[in-house]
């Protein structure tokens, strides 16, 4: 049955703000909010539009990217409601890794294949946004090659302030020592009452759209994230991606967009009863196509997120909107700390897999979605 067809069997106003969608146009706030109050015959519509969405913007190709997760310190004064990875200042757990060892793992995947390594660590007082700089200098020294993905807008803030830069300053220095592009994570919802009871000291709503701001306007590109369910409403999660649509349209930095699930199980709002037990597999199933359909004009790459998911799940939510897998890790710390089951590393070989049995084309991509390699076989 064609997706005309069924859009005539479900609700009318459901139905004309999906054919807007299909027809090419925005669709409006309250009309997201519509979209996630969706059930039954409707939700299952609502993910083959997306599907149909992402056929439309990118085609039946599916990427992942062959990367390296290094977290290079877990030692944080910020202590995130959220978070089970950082440990107190001058925890017996603590660690900060030496450049040298940063480098040796960013050349062993390198070696293994890997086009980018992805470095983001806790808010530790004992280092300074200089060890961010050499950090940076270091790779770029021993591996030319190598993309170097790094520093949420939390890290950026963290490290201008240590060295009394402004925040273009403090970027354009790490531009100078390698930097290629950062991570849009710290984004958690952007909004200022969930933050306060998620992550009150870490930046503002108003701080991270100037950091991703300023990193776009000097052709510094970065991801957008956004983790969901624990303490925020529909409302929340579509001014989120409204802010997002918004700044993509000034600046045209984002390279993709990746929900983040909430994973519960060790954190500290959860735990307190503040938050709920991370999102369900329906919520999931809602936010990745929605996200599809309110940012499709705008952002043409809706990642899924394994580690969060797990790779069943992932897989299956490549018919709802999104078009990339993400990256291999070879390690992963932070989701794990938080309780997180799907392991630390996928195989290539396996992505190539996945991808295949979703009735898609497997690609490997670079960092800003440059297709790599078809794997057609």
């Amino acid at each position: 049955m064609s997706i005309d067809a069924l859009l005539r069997d479900i609700d009318p106003s459901i139905a004309s703000i999906l054919d807007r969608a299909l027809s090419g146009r925005d669709i409006s706030s309250e009309d997201a909010v519509k979209l996630f109050n969706t059930n039954g015959a409707e939700l299952l519509v609502l993910a083959m539009v997306a599907n149909e969405l992402r056929r439309m913007r990118v085609g039946d190709i599916v990427t992942f990217v062959i990367n390296r997760n290094i977290n290079f310190t877990n030692e944080c004064i910020v202590k995130c409601g959220f978070c089970a990875y950082s440990v107190d200042v001058g925890s017996p757990n603590a660690y900060i890794m030496p450049i040298d060892v940063v480098v040796r793992k960013a050349k062993e995947a390198y070696l293994l294949g890997a086009t980018e390594v992805c470095i983001q660590g806790a808010i530790n007082p004992k280092i300074n946004g200089e060890y961010y700089i050499e950090m940076c200098k270091a790779i770029r020294r021993e591996i030319p090659e190598i993309h170097i993905h790094a520093f949420s807008p939390m890290e950026i803030a963290y490290g201008a302030k240590t060295l009394n830069l402004s925040i273009k300053e403090y970027l354009k220095a790490l531009k100078e020592a390698g930097l290629n592009s950062i991570p849009g994570t710290a984004a958690e919802i952007l909004s200022s009452k969930v933050r306060k009871i998620i992550c009150p000291r870490k930046i503002s709503v108003e701080e991270w759209i100037n950091i991703v701001k300023t990193a776009h306007r000097l052709n510094i590109p970065t991801t957008s994230t956004m983790m969901y369910g624990h303490v925020e409403t529909v409302e929340d999660k579509v001014n989120h991606l409204s802010i997002i649509r918004e700044i993509q349209k000034e600046t045209g930095g984002f390279t993709e967009f990746i929900p983040l699930g909430f994973v519960h199980y060790n954190t500290e709002i959860y735990r307190s009863g503040l938050a709920k037990p991370g999102p369900t597999g329906i919520e999931d199933l809602k936010v990745h196509a929605i996200s599809r359909i309110y940012l499709n004009n705008y952002i043409k790459n809706i990642q899924v997120s394994w580690v969060k998911l797990g790779p069943k799940y992932a897989q299956f939510l490549l018919n709802a909107g999104a078009n990339d897998i993400g990256g291999t890790l070879m390690e992963e710390n932070i989701s794990r700390a938080a309780g997180a089951t799907s392991g630390q590393y996928i195989a290539p070989s396996e992505m190539v897999r996945m991808i295949r049995e979703a009735g898609r084309i497997p690609a490997q991509r670079d960092t800003l979605y440059n297709i790599l390699k078809l794997i057609n076989s």
